[in-house]
């Protein structure tokens, strides 16, 4: 087999069209739930802590003044960004407790789905079983 007679086998392959199915849905839907976390829940949060802006808070490296914002404190050189890895933990934080509920919330519906569906009849016995059965019932007569 040649290389691209394999690489095709590999490419038709059921399991790796899923995959690229399910990346691309989670591009799209890391957008949805990126947009969430920016958009929604952290001007709540902003307001909730009084207006607060992490994303500028840096210590600054090359004598830089510090009531500069964040953007032109990095224009004037190196400066140790702090702020802006809290507001990404803090979003990471969001996002995953998000997410957590998410598939919390498919499970319960997959355990009340399956709760929901009649148990399936068992198989039904061989014939040549069924014979066994009965000549074993009538050797023990």
């Amino acid at each position: 087999m040649t290389m691209m007679q394999e690489f095709k086998a590999f490419i038709t392959r059921g399991n790796v069209v899923d995959l690229a199915v399910g990346v691309i849905v989670g591009a799209a839907f890391s957008k949805i739930v990126d947009s969430l976390v920016q958009d929604v829940i952290m001007p709540l949060v902003g307001k909730v802590v009084g207006g607060l802006d992490f994303a500028n808070y840096y210590l600054p490296l090359n004598h830089q003044d510090t009531n500069l914002t964040l953007v032109e404190a990095k224009k004037l050189g190196a400066v140790f960004a702090y702020g802006n890895f809290l507001t990404i933990v803090l979003n990471f934080l969001i996002l995953a407790f998000i997410i957590f509920q998410m598939v919390r919330l498919v499970n319960i519906a997959r355990r009340k789905a399956e709760a929901d569906t009649p148990p399936a009849e068992p198989p039904a016995t061989p014939e040549d079983v069924v014979l066994l059965r009965e000549i074993r019932d009538a050797l023990r007569k």
